[in-house]
């Protein structure tokens, strides 16, 4: 007879990684349709075969590389419990940074227009538009599916949203905004990590972008200016070592009080400039 303990321990110890037993929760879970919190009260608890049949083909699946988010579906970020797909990025913990930094320099009780491009499953606006209902925010994506991915996260957590089709900023023409913040698609094209690990199983459209990868972030602040409002703020994501070229594009570009924000490694993550005002 296998328990709840027996079956997370072997579990765990099929997978690889410094997340594996996390990851073999998080599979249970889904194969018993139960929370995590259930297996503190049930650990001694005996599984089914059928129970136990479901746990091993999810094991297989995360074992040949599938990414535990596209296994389940789900994926926390910030408050949230998002829906993911194949069609959008995973939500990752570095992007709450983005969010904390937008948070800071957002209003709490009055009105203010926000814009995230390239929103995938609209976590990042999402995360901003449940801690300021004040705000108005627009999201767009290129994809048709992770809008559809967007639309139906918002509609389960109960939170406005407006969601555009088009690329970059094309469907907002003739908008400004308080802010705009994206996590946009930032790693070299012939970047070989693109066919490693749990990037081969997300779209390479908002991965890749460019020979240098900066291809999106040069066209997202080029284009802003013409969005924001005088004193305006525009937040990136990047990779860790493109924190001195997004800086200098966005001096070049007009934007004041540069800086770059690094996450929990210490590795240059958030890059962000005042419109002047």
């Amino acid at each position: 007879m296998t328990t709840v303990a027996n079956a997370l321990r072997e579990g765990a110890a099929r997978l690889a990684g410094d997340e594996a037993r996390l990851e073999a929760e998080l599979l249970l879970a889904h194969a018993l349709e139960r929370p995590r919190s259930w297996f503190y009260a049930h650990a001694g608890d005996v599984l089914g075969d059928a129970e136990l049949r479901v746990f091993d083909a999810l094991l297989r699946r995360r074992a040949e590389g599938e990414p535990v988010a596209q296994i389940t579906g789900v994926r926390g970020f910030w408050s949230l419990e998002l829906a993911v797909t194949r069609d959008t990025l995973i939500p990752r913990p570095e992007t709450e940074l983005l969010v904390e930094l937008a948070l800071g320099r957002l209003p709490v009780d009055a009105r203010a227009q926000v814009l995230d491009l390239g929103t995938g499953t609209g976590a990042i606006a999402l995360a901003i538009a449940s801690e300021r209902p004040l705000a108005d925010v627009t999201a767009v994506d290129a994809s048709q599916a992770a809008l559809d991915v967007a639309r139906a996260n918002a509609a389960d957590a109960g939170l406005p949203l407006r969601l555009l089709h088009g690329d970059w900023f094309a469907p907002v023409a003739g908008e400004v905004y308080r802010m705009i913040v994206s996590n946009p698609p930032y790693i070299a094209e012939d970047d070989p990590h693109l066919g490693q690990g749990d990037l081969r199983f997300e779209p390479r459209s908002a991965l890749a972008s460019g020979p240098d990868g900066l291809d999106a972030l040069r066209a997202i602040i080029a284009g802003a200016p013409a969005h924001l409002l005088p004193g305006g703020w525009l937040l990136l994501e990047h990779g860790h070592e493109q924190g001195g070229a997004v800086r200098a594009l966005l001096r070049d570009a007009g934007f004041g009080h540069v800086e770059t924000a690094r996450d929990l490694e210490r590795r240059d993550r958030i890059s962000l400039g005042q419109w002047p005002g």
